[in-house]
């Protein structure tokens, strides 16, 4: 599927893996989270859908580091020790630890 709009996206690739096997019902949900009309309850559920790239319900630190990868592209191992301090500082400003390390769609 080639979206010129998608080309300067640095989730496309995560966002086209979340269109594939969509029946049209589904696609035009997936769709509503960008209308102007779409309540902050389906926008956050959307980010979260897009974090969670296991689809297990739970965003995990490795989550949070597949998401940097895709924004930060092919500098990630050049940045890696910045970007694990990264998920640390968000992981902290949402109350979590390394143990506990995981955000539910509650905490979005």
């Amino acid at each position: 599927m080639s979206i010129p709009e998608f080309a300067v996206n640095p989730l496309s690739q995560r966002l086209l893996r979340m269109l594939d096997g969509l029946n049209f019902k589904e696609f035009v949900a997936f769709l509503s989270a960008f209308s102007p009309r779409a309540t902050l309850q389906q926008k956050i559920e959307f980010i979260f859908r897009v974090y969670d790239s296991d689809g297990n319900g739970r965003v995990a630190m490795n989550d949070m580091l597949e998401v940097l990868r895709d924004l930060t592209g092919q500098y990630i191992s050049e940045q890696q020790r910045e970007l694990e301090e990264i998920k640390k500082k968000i992981y902290e400003q949402v109350g979590r630890t390394q143990r506990w390390a995981t955000a539910t769609k509650m905490d979005f």
